[in-house]
């Protein structure tokens, strides 16, 4: 019900910065929270960053003071401002929103789905 597309990975050598966008549509009005995954080869996808729509966030600790997430709302668009970039931020990253809708119940019984983007790369050189 809301998609995703994520844009603005690529190649960077390290120390340097990039931002992500993830452009939302459909309906925007059930995104309850959306944050930025990554995955590396051969490990699990990770929660790199998270916002709720009272604009507070949380971060994994690896990205703490060295990225940062925002969101323009006019726009229905997030960002991922990434600074300092590592080998080790080497991923594709995945961004993801949070529906909260609820179910035809008695009383209504609320429900999270999960919509999620394709992902962009991005490299990091050393």
């Amino acid at each position: 019900q809301v998609q995703l597309v994520e844009s603005g990975g690529g190649l960077v050598q390290a120390g340097g910065s990039l931002t992500l966008s993830c452009a939302a549509s459909g309906s925007i009005d059930l995104i309850s929270a959306m944050g930025w995954h990554r995955q590396a080869p051969g490990k699990q996808r990770e929660l790199v960053a998270r916002i709720k729509n009272d604009g507070s966030t949380n971060y994994a600790d690896a990205v703490k003071g060295r990225f940062t997430i925002s969101r323009d709302n006019a726009k229905n668009t997030l960002y991922l401002q990434m600074n300092k970039l590592a080998p080790e931020d080497t991923a594709v990253y995945y961004c993801n929103a949070d529906l909260e809708m609820f179910l035809a119940t008695v009383p209504p019984r609320p429900v999270i789905e999960y919509s999620w983007g394709r992902g962009t790369q991005v490299t990091v050189s050393s």
